[in-house]
C-alpha cells in the first residue's frame, strides 16, 4: 500500500478496529436492558471520539447468543443464565449496537467463537440446547465443551448460525479470532481418534496424515462460510484474527524467525491458505508481544505479515494494550510505516475504556482525524452520486451572529444496489485557491449522518469552500459537491433562533 502523503498527519483510509469481549465475564448480567442500553452507548461515544471506525463485539462467545436467535439460547454473559431472556423482551442487543455504529459511522463487525460450546463443563447448558440432542458433533477437552471440527455436521450447523445472522442483520462483516482446534494442553490429547478413524480415512488421509486432517476440516468450514456468506450479501466481509505466529522457521523454511506456538502447527489453521484462496477479505494476526521479546518480536513478526498477505485480502494489526501499552505509540507508528499494513485493532475495549497506561491520549494523537476503511475493490469499486443542493445560511440569536449551517439533498437513486446504499457524509472544507483534494485529511472536518452540518464562528469561514462527499456501505467515496461562503457575492440566507420561553420544548 502506499504510505499517505507526509504532508498529511493521518492517513485517508485506515482500519481502526476495537474488540469488547463477552466471555468470561458478567458485568452485563448484573444490568437491567435499560442499563446495559446506557453502557453501550457510552462506550461508543468514547470509542467514536477516540477515533475508531469499526466495533467488533463478540456476539457468540460459547455457542450463545447476544441477540435474538431460535438457533442457540441467549448467553449466561448477558442475562446470568444460559436460555435466560433480558429483562425487556423487546431488547436485542446485537441490532442495538449496529444501530448505535451506523448512526456514528462506524462498522459493526459481528465477532464469533465457531467451535466453542461451553469454556467451563461446570456451567450447566440451557434446555433445548443441540448438545441434548446431538451430542455426537462435541468433544471434551481438558474443561471445554467444543464443535467437534471433524463431524461434517458440525460444519453444517455453524454454518447454518453464521446464515442466520448474515440474513437478519446489517452487520458489516463476520469475524473469528484464533480459536480453531484448541489451544493444547500439556499432556492430554485432543481426542479425535474415533472421528479421524470414521472421516479422515474416508477422506484418504493416512493414520501418519492426521495434522493434514484437522487443517483439511477447518480449511473445509472458512471455504463454506466464505461462500455461504457471500451467497446471502455479497458486500459482507468475513474476518480473521489469527495467532500471531503463522509458522516458525524451525518448522518451515518460509516460516517467522520466532520460536512459539504457531496457528498452523498447534491450532490447525493454514491462515495464508485462506488468503491465497481468497476465503477471507481481512486478516489481523495477534501481534500482542512487545517490541524486542526473545521468542516473538513485534517487527519481525510486522514484517513476516506483510510479505506474506497478499492482495486482495487487507492486512490489519492485533495490539494488545495491556500487555504492550507502554510500547504503543511505537507499536503503532510502526505499523502505519510498514508497507501492506491497512490498519490496527486493539484488544481489549475494556482496557481502553479504563484508560490503562493513558492508552485514551495515544489513541487521541493516532486518529486524530476521521478515516475511511479501505477500499475492498475486489468486492465492489462503484461510487456513489454525490450529494445536491448544497446551500448555507446563517443563524442568528440576539443580533449576533452564531453558526454557519450548511445542508444538502440526497435524491433516491432507482439503479442503486444495496452496496451502494449511502451510509453517511464526510464533510471537508478548503481555503480559497486551494485544491479540492480530497486525499487532504488536514481539511476534513467530520463524518456525519445529517444531511446538515454547523460551522461554528461564521466570519472564519469566508471565501472558504465546503464540500460534501456520499460514502456506501463499502466506503466507496462519492465525487465532490461544494459551495463557497462568499457573502459578498452571493446573498445568504438569515436564520434567527427564536428565544425559548420557560417551560417550551427545545424541537418542534
Amino acid at each position: 500500500m502506499a504510505q499517505p502523503d507526509s504532508t498529511y498527519t493521518n492517513p485517508k483510509r485506515e482500519f481502526r478496529g476495537v474488540w469488547v469481549h463477552t466471555i468470561g465475564q458478567d458485568y452485563f448480567a448484573s444490568l437491567t436492558s435499560e442499563q446495559v442500553r446506557d453502557t453501550l452507548c457510552r462506550q461508543l461515544d468514547l470509542f467514536q471520539e477516540l477515533g475508531f471506525n469499526t466495533l467488533l463485539f463478540q456476539i457468540r462467545p460459547e455457542g450463545d447468543a447476544f441477540y435474538k436467535s431460535d438457533i442457540e439460547p441467549w448467553s449466561r454473559y448477558l442475562t446470568g443464565e444460559q436460555g435466560k431472556e433480558p429483562d425487556d423482551e423487546y431488547f436485542d442487543p446485537m441490532q442495538f449496537l449496529i444501530d448505535e455504529c451506523h448512526s456514528r459511522c462506524m462498522e459493526f463487525h459481528a465477532w464469533m467463537n465457531p467451535y466453542r460450546a461451553n469454556i467451563n463443563k461446570a456451567n450447566p447448558l440451557a434446555w433445548g440446547h443441540i448438545y441434548g440432542e446431538k451430542r455426537y458433533m462435541f468433544v471434551s477437552y481438558g474443561q471445554m465443551l467444543l464443535w467437534n471440527p471433524g463431524v461434517p455436521e458440525s460444519r453444517e450447523f455453524i454454518c447454518k448460525v453464521v446464515k442466520d445472522v448474515v440474513t437478519r442483520y446489517d452487520v458489516d462483516a463476520i469475524h473469528f479470532d484464533d480459536y480453531f482446534y484448541p489451544y493444547p494442553i500439556r499432556g492430554l490429547k485432543f481426542p479425535d481418534e474415533q472421528t479421524f478413524r470414521r472421516y479422515g480415512h474416508e477422506q484418504g488421509f493416512s493414520f501418519n496424515e492426521k495434522d493434514d486432517w484437522r487443517r483439511h476440516n477447518v480449511d473445509l468450514l472458512i471455504h463454506e462460510l466464505h461462500d455461504t456468506i457471500r451467497s446471502v450479501k455479497p458486500w459482507v466481509r468475513f474476518g480473521i484474527s489469527p495467532f500471531g505466529i503463522y509458522r516458525n522457521k524451525s518448522r518451515h523454511e518460509n516460516g517467522s524467525d520466532t520460536n512459539g506456538l504457531s496457528c498452523y502447527d498447534d491450532l490447525y489453521a493454514d491462515v495464508l491458505l485462506w488468503i491465497r484462496n481468497g476465503w477471507i477479505d481481512y486478516c489481523v494476526p495477534q501481534l500482542y508481544w512487545p517490541d524486542g521479546h526473545k521468542n516473538a518480536d513485534y517487527t519481525t513478526l510486522l514484517k513476516w505479515w506483510s510479505k506474506y498477505t497478499l492482495a486482495p485480502c487487507k492486512l490489519y494489526v492485533g495490539q494488545d494494550v495491556s500487555r504492550t501499552y507502554q510500547q504503543m505509540n511505537r507499536k503503532m507508528t510502526l505499523a502505519r510505516e510498514t508497507r501492506n499494513v491497512e490498519g490496527n485493532c486493539f484488544f481489549s475495549g475494556k482496557m481502553i475504556i479504563e484508560n490503562l497506561g493513558g492508552i485514551q491520549d495515544s489513541l487521541r494523537a493516532y486518529q486524530s482525524k476521521p478515516a475511511l476503511l479501505p477500499e475492498y475493490g475486489n468486492i465492489d469499486t462503484e461510487k456513489p452520486k454525490a450529494p445536491q443542493n448544497l446551500r448555507l445560511a446563517i443563524c442568528h440569536k440576539d443580533s449576533v451572529r452564531t453558526n454557519l449551517v450548511l445542508n444538502w439533498d440526497m435524491e433516491p437513486d432507482s439503479t442503486m444496489n444495496e452496496k451502494n446504499e449511502v451510509r453517511f457524509y464526510a464533510v471537508y472544507v478548503f481555503d480559497d485557491g486551494e485544491d479540492i483534494n480530497l486525499e487532504n485529511t488536514n481539511a476534513l472536518v467530520t463524518f456525519t449522518t445529517n444531511k446538515e452540518y454547523e460551522f461554528p464562528n461564521p466570519d472564519s469561514y469566508i471565501c472558504k469552500y465546503m464540500v460534501v462527499t456520499s460514502v456506501d456501505r463499502m466506503h466507496n467515496e462519492s465525487l465532490p459537491a461544494f459551495i463557497q461562503y462568499d457573502p459578498e457575492r452571493v446573498a445568504i440566507p438569515e436564520l434567527e433562533i427564536p428565544e425559548l420561553k420557560k417551560g417550551e420544548p427545545t424541537e418542534p
